[in-house]
């Protein structure tokens, strides 16, 4: 009887786990347009995303489906930097 060769073991998934890291913009793009009611909210590709100035430049948030959200980001974005 032949014995035959083993599996290799699966490779575990080492992989690191990559968290949101807000982009810093100079300024809000030109072709993003504004959205009535709120202070921080912009329609950029059909989603809602919030710009905050933070020191000289502005972050802006992931793509968010409501206008409501993308403002309470922009509202924990800026009480984060003010306890800072």
């Amino acid at each position: 009887m032949i014995p035959l060769p083993m599996k290799p073991l699966r490779q575990q998934n080492n992989r690191p786990v990559i968290t949101y890291q807000p982009r810093v913009e100079p300024a809000p793009p030109a072709h993003a347009w504004r959205v009535d009611g709120f202070k921080d909210v912009w329609v950029l590709r059909n989603r809602y995303v919030a710009f905050v100035l933070v020191g000289n430049a502005f972050r802006q948030s992931p793509p968010f489906t409501l206008p409501e959200s993308a403002q309470r980001w922009a509202m924990q974005v800026r009480s984060e930097n003010e306890m800072s």
